[in-house]
């Protein structure tokens, strides 16, 4: 998972960390090792590594028939999940990236 050095202070970090806590361990369909990886965006079984990466480098790509192919395998819930997760990693990677650029500048 993605550590995130705050190097202002920052008066969301608490929530935002709690949010992304209960999206990755918290109660649900999918186990919360699926759940990280999708965050992580690695460590998946091909068919749903090929949907993380679009999801976190492409999401504008994403279309239906990605989804329909993967939701007669893994349910309505279970993808739900799955594609959340990877888009609260995505989330995570690039609020790093930025304060890393501001921590740099």
């Amino acid at each position: 998972m993605v550590t995130v050095r705050i190097v202002t202070d920052d008066p969301h970090a608490e929530l935002r960390d709690a949010a992304l806590e209960r999206v990755l361990r918290g109660p649900g369909e999918s186990e919360a090792a699926l759940r990280a990886a999708a965050a992580d965006g690695a460590g998946l079984p091909d068919d749903l590594q090929r949907l993380v990466t679009k999801i976190q480098l492409h999401a504008y790509e994403v279309t239906d028939d990605d989804v329909a192919v993967l939701q007669a395998r893994y349910g309505d819930d279970r993808m739900f999940e799955i594609i959340v997760s990877a888009a609260v990693g995505a989330s995570r990677k690039r609020l790093a990236a930025g304060l890393q650029a501001l921590e740099e500048a």
